[in-house]
């Protein structure tokens, strides 16, 4: 607190120093033209104070009659110690300037000689070296919370010093170096940061700059790290039926993980084409009957498990088989044939579903003209019909019907007739 006291002491007193004066005139002279009768600047009265971005002068004023004003010359260690005309102060009564836009924690070496007329000047001051302060410190506590669906939220406390005006926020992540600006969050007392639309169990890094209303910057704070809520597990052993009649039952253990609050299932006919949504069931159902009419008809599924947050498991996964049960297998027509006055047929089951027989029977009336009557639940392997005329034609086929009503495919149909009596001469 007492170094927050001191700078900002420091900052006021440089604020007033800045005021004094206004630079102009740059340029600095391929060589300088001296006039050794102006009054030198007196070394000794030379007063620095510093900053972290900048530093101010304060010298004894040259009463000597033809000043009339001063030059201020800078250069950096990485110059060579080449001095530069930084400044024209053009008004000997000034005793104060300010070098401002300097880099923090860097030394910088200066001189400072009485301006003439015509661009002459006296012989400057001895180089004095001024060091511009450190960098001051970020946010004292950073933390950055995890398993957010798809964001990471960072929370710091608010800076002590009320120069600061905005705060950096800087992220990187495992797979590079580079740190990438996220956000500038305005004002000291804002404390708080949700970095959104990010990916699913995603890791990254973050670190807070504070900026002051002049442009300077503290050094970064203590690195956090934070990482997105994990898709939930999905479920295990998805089991489906396959001989279940208009039906398939699906059954699966639940997942494991504890914040699961449904299931969604998908459904498709084909295990690479479009799977499109059956039904969204709660987190205490681990089976389901699904209604699917078309006899032997396959289908193929997937469950996703979806948490409270709304994330959902990938549905790129491996879809399991099911199928209603198929039709039975059709009969096999052994004989069909006119006896006597009536129409024979025999038969053989060739599926043991089978529980019965319909007989589709067709009556063609003329050329263009035909009745269907179908006879139900035959059990046995032969079927006389005594229902015929002579000079009829009649089809015949076969059906077989296994418990649950599920009809095979009609046999081919077969055509008898019983002839005419020949007419009595």
């Amino acid at each position: 607190m007492k170094q927050l006291i001191k700078l900002t002491s420091s900052i006021l007193l440089i604020a007033l120093l800045s005021g004094c004066t206004t630079p102009n005139g740059l340029g600095t002279p391929a060589k300088p033209n001296i006039d050794s009768n102006l009054q030198n600047v007196d070394s000794t009265s030379l007063k620095t104070i510093s900053d972290m971005n900048a530093i101010a002068f304060e010298w004894k004023k040259v009463d000597d009659a033809n000043a009339h004003g001063y030059y201020l010359y800078r250069t950096n260690m990485s110059n060579n110690g080449t001095l530069n005309r930084i400044a024209t102060i053009k008004n000997r009564y000034t005793t104060h300037y300010v070098d401002g836009g300097l880099e923090p924690q860097t030394q910088y070496m200066y001189s400072i000689s009485t301006k003439g007329e015509d661009d002459t000047e006296s012989q400057q001051t001895p180089v004095i070296t001024v060091e511009t302060l450190p960098r001051f410190e970020s946010v004292s506590y950073i933390t950055a919370i995890s398993d957010m669906p798809r964001q990471i939220k960072i929370l710091w406390r608010p800076h002590e010093s009320q120069r600061v005006k905005y705060y950096l926020i800087e992220k990187t992540n495992p797979l590079t170096s580079k740190w990438e600006r996220v956000a500038k969050v305005k004002g000291r007392l804002n404390a708080e940061y949700i970095d959104d639309d990010l990916k699913d169990n995603e890791v990254f890094s973050y670190r807070l700059t504070a900026i002051t209303f002049d442009g300077i910057k503290s050094v970064p704070s203590q690195i956090v790290k934070a990482k997105t809520k994990a898709l939930p597990e999905g479920i295990n052993l998805l089991r489906a039926s396959q001989n279940l009649p208009k039906k398939i039952e699906l059954n699966w253990e639940a997942s494991k993980t504890p914040d699961v609050v449904s299931y969604i299932i998908y459904s498709s006919t084909s295990n690479t084409g479009r799977f499109s949504k059956v039904v969204s069931l709660d987190a205490q159902t681990t089976s389901y009957t699904h209604i699917v009419t078309k006899d032997g008809q396959t289908m193929f599924y997937k469950i996703t498990s979806v948490d409270k947050d709304g994330l959902e498991t990938n549905k790129e996964m491996t879809p399991v088989m099911g199928a209603t049960l198929g039709k039975p297998a059709m009969p096999t027509l052994t004989l069909a044939q006119i006896q006597g006055e009536k129409a024979i047929l025999n038969w053989l089951k060739n599926d043991d579903r089978t529980v019965s027989f319909n007989i589709k029977k067709t009556i063609m009336e003329n050329w263009i003209s035909s009745r269907t009557i179908t006879i139900k639940g035959i059990t046995d392997l032969r079927y006389e019909d005594r229902d015929i005329v002579r000079g009829v034609t009649y089809k015949y086929s076969i059906q077989a019907v296994d418990e649950y009503g599920i009809a095979s495919e009609f046999t081919e149909p077969t055509q008898l007739v019983l002839p005419k009596l020949d007419e009595v001469q």
